[in-house]
């Protein structure tokens, strides 16, 4: 683990402690756990723009669309 600082505002280091305090946790764990959530939530958010932005590739691209047909079929090897 890395050591940082960081600067709260008095309103939300009270609210932090008192989460900690009510979950018998450390600040510290209810931050990392935080900062997790926003980590996951911006990657998700990033591969949705991805996917949007490569939709009408994946509609209209014959390379891409070539084995549509074969969607919902059973696959045996």
């Amino acid at each position: 683990m890395y050591r940082t600082q960081i600067l709260l505002e008095p309103e939300q280091h009270r609210i932090l402690t008192e989460i900690a305090r009510q979950e018998k946790r450390s600040l510290s764990d209810i931050l990392r756990e935080m900062v997790d959530k926003q980590i996951a939530e911006r990657e998700q958010m990033a591969l949705a723009a991805a996917a949007r932005a490569l939709l009408v590739d994946y509609q209209t691209d014959q390379e891409l669309t070539a084995f549509h047909a074969l969607d919902g079929d059973d696959f045996h090897a």
